[in-house]
């Protein structure tokens, strides 16, 4: 057995995790001298290349002067913090990187306060220290008093220090001197200060399964890290829930070791490594695989709570079952059920209306992940607004959840995001002079307030404002929070639009569909800036006459539609809305099509 040591890259978001797995793997030899390899090799999903960020937890190894690194990398996004949690319980050791110009920021923030709440001892790498506004010296200062703020111990606090760029591969521990040649001396660190990974190789086999996957070869494949003894191929073991209930018995098919971007399958596994093991039907995230003769499972830590939840129904628009191919209410809960054993921040519930599914999540970004790779598997499906999951506290009082937002913008803009954050009953905690001459502020708001604001809080700022936002705690309810002042733009025929009725129709607003699209009665096709629903009739073409008229040959000028992205969508429908999702369009409906039976509706509310 080679010495192992396990550890995790922690950080918040786009602060160079990816990129500086990418200079491990080169500067280790898992690739070719002249083989050329794309940036951020472990963002393998198709929607993480596309967006730029990681979504599940992925491990890799390097072979470092006869000790085998078990490298972890962690999503950024507070959504995706679940993965980090998992992940935290399966290494002895962490790199924290924090951005050399942005310092520590509300994710750092919550993947430090659990890594050391675990007693782990972080190595702290100021990443991005090439970059032109750089400030080490102070951000080195905010991370130690991050640190002292989260009941850091004295051994924690004797961290050890490193500057580096993950793009250009180098590492030092002194700026000024240091050679900046190659991520050496970040590697001598970790053989250094994280401790060799242990485990009783004698004792009974015992392994958390911390990640799923599904092959289509082998099945279910179970990914964590042995504690003690060793597992071989065909022997058999079983599986213990959390509660330590007997979950299956089944033989070990496979075992699978993390070698470069590769698993390589190997015979026998010992205590301190992390492999994947196969043939298990029912074991899922949280469960102990273990010898037969072991009684007691290993206690996982527990997951923070979901904050946010949407409906997710069938499609039952007029051009329901026409674009998508798995349609039916009995796929989509089986599709989500299968999504929420591998994703233990997820919870599905089901609801009165046999139709429907409650998906409780950690935000909208995470929820519109899982809806748009749904969508671009075949399913058809309506989703709701996205709602908070409130609690009652001790004295029977109403709890919604608050969120800790740290905005950077440049300070002519500063005054109308505290107006609209204001609006949104967010308390400002903190205004301070940030990077580049921007300003930072830090509010504390209700998560239902944000519910929609990122695009309005893009278009106040001209693109230039960065926010960054993560579940603080729970508070009092602060009562009614309207987000949305403006009424919709709504269909009253079925067919395709014209652009004649539509370049009558977009004086009144600015439209979300351009001629030849496919509409029908309760649809959304723009929006009305004054307030208050609008019935329009999308399809109404021009009367043909033999008369000459003035005005008769006008060009028809039609303005380009405001795009509805999926995250777009979710943000701006209302409690009566609903978001049609099929594999080739988003639409925006009314939840109750027809206006007669709409306004009925709104009356009885009334009352």
């Amino acid at each position: 057995m080679e010495p192992i040591r396990n550890i995790a890259i922690i950080a918040h978001v786009d602060h160079g995790k990816t990129t500086l797995v990418d200079s491990f793997l080169k500067q280790s030899g898992v690739f070719r001298d002249n083989q050329v390899v794309e940036t951020c090799v472990m963002d393998s999903g198709d929607i993480e290349r596309e967006r730029g960020i990681t979504i599940l937890a992925k491990c890799t190894s390097i072979e470092y002067k006869n000790t085998r690194i078990n490298i972890v990398d962690t999503p950024g996004h507070a959504d995706f913090g679940a993965e980090v949690e998992r992940i935290l319980n399966m290494v002895d050791g962490v790199i924290l990187l924090v951005d050399a110009a942005e310092g520590p920021l509300p994710q750092t923030k919550f993947v430090v306060g659990k890594a050391l709440k675990l007693g782990l001892k972080p190595i702290v790498v100021i990443n991005k220290a090439d970059r032109p506004d750089a400030r080490p010296d102070e951000v080195l200062n905010e991370v130690f008093d991050l640190f002292v703020g989260l009941d850091a111990n004295d051994e924690q606090l004797d961290f050890p220090i490193l500057y580096a760029s993950g793009k250009q591969g180098w590492a030092v521990k002194d700026l000024e001197k240091d050679e900046r040649v190659s991520i050496e001396p970040l590697m001598e660190t970790i053989l250094e200060k994280v401790p060799v990974a242990s485990g009783d190789v004698n004792a009974p086999f015992k392994m958390l399964v911390t990640t799923l996957e599904y092959d289509s070869f082998v099945g279910r494949i179970l990914t964590g890290r042995i504690m003690s003894g060793s597992v071989k191929v065909n022997q058999v073991i079983k599986a213990l829930s959390h509660a330590g209930e007997e979950v299956e018995t089944a033989r070990v098919s496979k075992i699978m070791a993390f070698r470069g971007l590769k698993r390589t399958a190997i015979v026998e596994a010992f205590a301190g490594d992390i492999v994947s093991i196969a043939g298990m039907t029912k074991a899922t995230v949280a469960d102990t695989l273990c010898d037969m003769s072991v009684t007691e499972q290993i206690e996982a830590n527990p997951i923070d709570p979901p904050t946010l939840a949407m409906t997710f129904s069938v499609n039952d628009s007029p051009l329901g079952g026409t674009e998508g191919t798995k349609v039916t209410s009995r796929m989509i809960f089986d599709r989500l059920r299968k999504e929420a054993e591998g994703n233990v921040a997820l919870r599905i519930t089901k609801t009165p209306n046999s139709d429907a599914v409650e998906v409780a999540g950690r935000g909208e970004l995470q929820l519109g992940i899982l809806i748009e790779t749904m969508r671009r598997e075949g399913f058809e499906l309506s989703v709701s607004r996205p709602r908070v999951l409130m609690k009652t506290g001790e004295n029977g009082e109403k709890l919604e959840p608050y969120e800790e937002v740290v905005v950077d913008v440049d300070e002519e803009y500063s005054g109308v995001v505290v107006e609209k954050m204001g609006i949104r009953k967010a308390e400002l905690k903190e205004m301070k002079p940030s990077k580049g001459g921007k300003v930072r502020l830090v509010f504390l708001a209700p998560s239902r307030g944000l519910i929609g604001y990122y695009s309005e809080f893009l278009t106040d700022t001209s693109g230039t404002g960065v926010m960054n936002r993560i579940f603080d705690s729970y508070g009092p309810y602060k009562g009614p929070i309207l987000t949305r002042h403006n009424g919709v733009l709504i269909s009253t025929e079925n067919g395709k639009a014209v652009d004649y009725a539509l370049w009558k129709i977009q004086e009144r607003g600015p439209l979300f569909i351009s001629g030849q699209t496919q509409v029908y009665v309760g649809m959304i096709i723009g929006e009305n800036p004054k307030g208050g629903d609008i019935e329009v009739n999308p399809i109404k073409g021009k009367q043909l006459t033999n008369m000459r008229a003035a005005g008769k040959d006008d060009a028809i000028m039609l303005v380009p539609p405001v795009v509805m992205s999926l995250e777009k969508a979710l943000a701006y429908i209302q409690d009566d809305e609903l978001v049609e999702v099929t594999p080739k369009n988003i639409r925006i409906r009314k939840r109750i099509l027809d206006s007669i039976e709409r306004k009925r509706a709104e009356r009885r509310q009334a009352e």
